[in-house]
Order: C-alpha cells, then sequence, then structure tokens
C-alpha cells in the first residue's frame, strides 16, 4: 500500500490514528506504528513536559515514526510546538487553530506537518503555508466536528490543492479504505477503532460502551456555542441537548461537560462523561491489538482495490 503518504512520512500503511484527547497516549501511538501505521499523541490540553514524557515513552517502545497532535487552542501550544523539535518528533498534526506561527521553526527541523481542516478554503490555505499534507476531516468523525461530511469534503479538497490529502471521519474498515482511496485521498486517518485496541489505555467502560454503540448512537452537542462535539448519547447529552434547546448561556453549558472527557476515559464514568466517538462506531464490534486491526484494514482494502492501480 504504497502511497505519496508512506513515502511521505516513511511509513509501511497509510493509516494514521487519530490524535485523540486523553486517549492517544505512548502505548496506542507507539503500538500503532510498530504495526506500520502512524501512531500519534494527543497533546490536547496538557502541559509541555507532558508531553514531552509522552514522546519519550513512545520513543522507548518504537522505533518506528510517530507524530504529536497539538490543540492550538491550548494555553500550552507555543511551549509544546517547541518539544516537538527538542524531541526530534518527526510529524506534527494540528487542530483548534492555524499552525502559521509555527510552519518555519518546524520546517527548518525536519518536521512534516499536516493540519486537519474541515473546508477547501482552510486547505488552500494551509497548502500556500507550506503544510506537507493535510487531513480532511469530516463531521462523522467523534470529537469536534465541523459542518461538511467525509463524503462531500475529500474530493473537493483533493481537487483543490496538490499536497497529498489523508480522509478521516466515519471510517472503520478496509470499505472505508478503499472509498476515501476512489475520493481522492492518499491516507486515512482512524480514530475510534483504535479506541477499542488492546493497547489504548482508556477505560473499559469507554471500550464498552463504543463496542455496544449502534448506528443511530451518536449525538452533536455545542452547535448553538460554536463549538460542535460529537458523543455517544448518555445522561451528559441529554441533559446538554435540554438546556441548549432552552437557551442556556455558553457558561452554563461549559460547566456541565468541564472534564467530561476525562471522566469517561480515565474513571470510566460513561453516564455523564462525554464519549467521544465517530458515527462510524456501530460498525465496531470486537477487541484486537493494533497490529491486528491494521492487517485486516490492509486486507479488507487490498482486496477491494486490486487492479485499480490507485496504489502499489
Amino acid at each position: 500500500m504504497k502511497t505519496e503518504i508512506t513515502r511521505l512520512l516513511g511509513i509501511q500503511y497509510p493509516i494514521i490514528q487519530g490524535g485523540m484527547a486523553w486517549v492517544a497516549e505512548s502505548h496506542l501511538a507507539a503500538a500503532v506504528s510498530e504495526a506500520g501505521g502512524l501512531g500519534l499523541i494527543g497533546a490536547a490540553s496538557a502541559p509541555a513536559e507532558w508531553v514531552r514524557r509522552q514522546v519519550q515513552k513512545a520513543k522507548e517502545l518504537t522505533d518506528k515514526p510517530f507524530g504529536v497532535n497539538i490543540m492550538l487552542m491550548s494555553p500550552y501550544a507555543d511551549e509544546v510546538a517547541k518539544v516537538i523539535v527538542e524531541e526530534n518528533v518527526k510529524v506534527v498534526t494540528t487542530g483548534a487553530g492555524n499552525p502559521e506561527k509555527y510552519l518555519d521553526m518546524w520546517k527548518k527541523n525536519g518536521v512534516k506537518v499536516i493540519p486537519v481542516v474541515a473546508s477547501v478554503a482552510m486547505a488552500k490555505r494551509m497548502e500556500r503555508m507550506g503544510a506537507d499534507a493535510v487531513v480532511a476531516e469530516g463531521c462523522e468523525s467523534g470529537g469536534h466536528v465541523g459542518e461538511s461530511t467525509t463524503m462531500t469534503l475529500v474530493p473537493q479538497v483533493a481537487d483543490a490543492v496538490q499536497i497529498p490529502v489523508v480522509a478521516a471521519g466515519g471510517i472503520a474498515d478496509g470499505r472505508g479504505i478503499a472509498a476515501a482511496f476512489m475520493l481522492g485521498a492518499k491516507g486515512v486517518q482512524m480514530g475510534t477503532h483504535f479506541v477499542v485496541t488492546d493497547e489504548c489505555q482508556v477505560h473499559e467502560n469507554y471500550k464498552e460502551r463504543i463496542l455496544k454503540a449502534k448506528d443511530i448512537d451518536t449525538r452533536v452537542t455545542g452547535r448553538s456555542t460554536g463549538h460542535p462535539v460529537r458523543a455517544l448519547r448518555n445522561e451528559m447529552t441529554r441533559k446538554y441537548l435540554e438546556l441548549e434547546s432552552r437557551g442556556a448561556s455558553f457558561e452554563e453549558l461549559e460547566t456541565l461537560t468541564l472534564g467530561g472527557l476525562r471522566k469517561a476515559v480515565m474513571d470510566g464514568d460513561v453516564k455523564n462523561g462525554s464519549v467521544m466517538a465517530g458515527q462510524i462506531a456501530g460498525l465496531v464490534k470486537e477487541k484486537m491489538s493494533c497490529e491486528e486491526l491494521i492487517k485486516r484494514l490492509v486486507q479488507e482494502t487490498d482486496a477491494l482495490m486490486k487492479g485499480t492501480g490507485i496504489y502499489e
């Protein structure tokens, strides 16, 4: 499965694990990279020293390339951006903002920069700034979402830019990967399916909630605040949507979700916590190792893509 993405990143398969906050840490990132994909450590809003420790732990577990996802709204973004260079991280993906002010520093130090985008305009801007590739993420994904679906966003971004496009949102098996290739992507980013892998350190309650999810089980909260988030429905999403429909203030809504993801991931509170997952959760039915998952994804994709000539 050689594509522009595998060549760019020096990986075996064009499969990137999403940099999910509180979920994507050193064990998961290293396991994905060891299996031939690209693992990511999710910096989220964590302090720079936490990110440094995670990077160092991942290096102990694998000698393959891995990356860090930076949420640019984080109060520690400036410090984390420097850690990327100091620790010789090979790849950085960015979300929730514009990475322009860090790009020169990263590029001078050989870091591959791949921003996550939710529109053609942002993809073109990132290309002009010198990004190496972009992740076009559709609203089917878990966590913070845009408006466009993966099916509509990926081909429009692929037509608009010359750099490689990675498809994300609603991809959990070989059918999704094959579809992404047909839409013009050169790789995929997946989050939800990697949450239930053996190496993922989240609470078992979180994993079980995904494994039992149905196709209609995700909800998007926060549309009224301008910060929409997709998660599996539970007591928290019910209360949030109720308050939102009554026109509750941003502060009141924020209080309800404060620390919600940590509650679900670390404490296993899947009733009152934020169980972020994509719409594809209903397709995720069994636990396996990262190696087993990637092997299966590659086999399924190869069977569908044979003869198309889209990748080597």
